[in-house]
């Protein structure tokens, strides 16, 4: 019997709604160590949707944006993302982390905020300047 999953692509802003199906005997949690190319996916419209969901199923990730607190700037937020993207099992903790986060002003775009959070191998780069008051 086989294992069929349905997800929604998030590539684009088509949002296909994908249809995994796994080999016979394997779960979601199971196909983390399944080789990709096993998996028969179907309702993509392209083949970036193809690859997202094998890649979904195998190690899923996110790239996480966010606001990290700034002191003696222009505003008290500073926008933010990861350079790489972030397990996505680790999202909330990394959020956590950044929630008690602050940095100095001035901030300039692109400045690393914080490097290799939690032990990602992402760091937390500026994505907009803060000028001090």
């Amino acid at each position: 019997m086989t294992n069929t999953e349905h997800i929604t692509c998030i590539i684009c802003p088509m949002g296909c709604q994908l249809e995994v199906t796994l080999p016979e005997g394997y779960t979601k949690e199971a196909a983390r160590s399944t080789d990709p190319s096993l998996f028969a996916v179907s309702g993509n419209a392209c083949p970036r949707g193809d690859s997202y969901a094998r890649k979904e199923f195998t190690c899923p990730t996110r790239t996480l944006t966010c606001t990290v607190a700034v002191q003696g700037g222009s505003r008290a937020l500073v926008s933010a993302k990861t350079n790489a993207e972030v397990p996505k099992e680790r999202l909330m903790d990394c959020m956590n982390f950044v929630k008690r986060v602050t940095v100095a002003a001035p901030v300039r775009q692109g400045d690393v905020l914080v490097s290799d959070i939690l032990g990602t191998g992402s760091d937390i780069i500026a994505c907009e300047d803060v000028l001090n008051i």
